[in-house]
Formats: structure tokens, C-alpha cells, sequence
């Protein structure tokens, strides 16, 4: 994919994601967006990529595009990469959904376990406790002198 291309060749070039980022005028955090495959440059941002890291913008895409290519053409091949991108950004959010779901539901259980093992010793400690005052009287009625 583009970030990955993005990231061998500014490590080539023995640069790093400010030092791009400063060449580009753009902040880091866009550099490393690009990088992790978050969002994509657009076509004139792409060409100054390209120009920047000294490579053609077929090589940073990945794909066949002309050398005379086009803005419109570029924008169709990064609007191919976007498409890409955001299938697998909802892949990516499905998958964090379905692990919240499961956590949610792992927590509640335990909770509702806790709850179960305090009502048990709450209604056992109360019958333990039933049960040694009736021995305690049981005690002192033994204990009394018979007439």
C-alpha cells in the first residue's frame, strides 16, 4: 500500500517524519496519518511527494500510472486507494465493535457473579448468625437451675 512505500523510501532517503513533513508543508501527524494508511495526499500534495522523495508518482501508488499522467488521472488512482482504505477502516471498526460487545458482555457477567457471591454470604452469614443465638439461648435455658 502507499504508507508502506511512503515509509521504505523516507527511510531511504535517511529522513524522518518531521524532516518530511517540514519538506511537504504539512505537520508530522499528516506524514504519520499517510503512513499508517489513515488517509491519503491528494494529487497535488502526491506530486510534491513524489518530487520530494525523488521517485515517480507511479512507484509511490503502487500501480501503473503514466509518467505524463494527469491530475485527474492521479485522482483516480488515489481515489481507488481511499476506496480501499475505507473498506478496511470499517473492517477495522467492526472488528473493535464485536470485542467491545464482548468485553462489555464479559464484564457484566462478572459483576452479576460478584453480586450472586456477595447475596450467598450476606444470606449465609445471616443464618449463621440465626443459628448461634438459638444455641446461646438454648445455652442458658441449660444453664438455669431446675426448682
Amino acid at each position: 500500500m502507499l504508507g508502506e512505500t511512503i515509509i521504505r523510501l523516507r527511510k531511504q532517503r535517511g529522513l524522518s517524519q518531521l524532516q518530511l513533513a517540514d519538506e511537504m508543508h504539512v505537520v508530522r501527524q499528516t506524514i504519520s496519518k499517510w503512513e499508517k494508511n489513515l488517509s491519503v495526499p491528494d494529487a497535488d500534495a502526491l506530486s510534491r511527494l513524489a518530487d520530494v522523495l525523488d521517485v515517480s508518482v507511479s512507484e509511490l501508488l503502487g500501480a501503473p500510472v503514466a509518467a505524463d499522467a494527469s491530475s485527474a488521472d492521479i485522482a483516480a488512482a488515489l481515489s481507488q486507494i481511499n476506496e480501499q482504505l475505507a473498506i478496511q477502516n470499517r473492517r477495522r471498526n467492526r472488528i473493535w465493535k464485536v470485542a467491545a460487545w464482548v468485553l462489555g458482555i464479559y464484564v457484566a457477567f462478572q459483576v452479576l457473579l460478584l453480586l450472586l457471591a456477595y447475596s450467598f454470604s450476606v444470606d449465609l452469614s445471616r443464618t449463621q448468625e440465626s443459628g448461634s443465638i438459638t444455641m446461646e439461648q438454648n445455652a442458658v435455658i441449660i444453664d438455669e437451675p431446675t426448682p
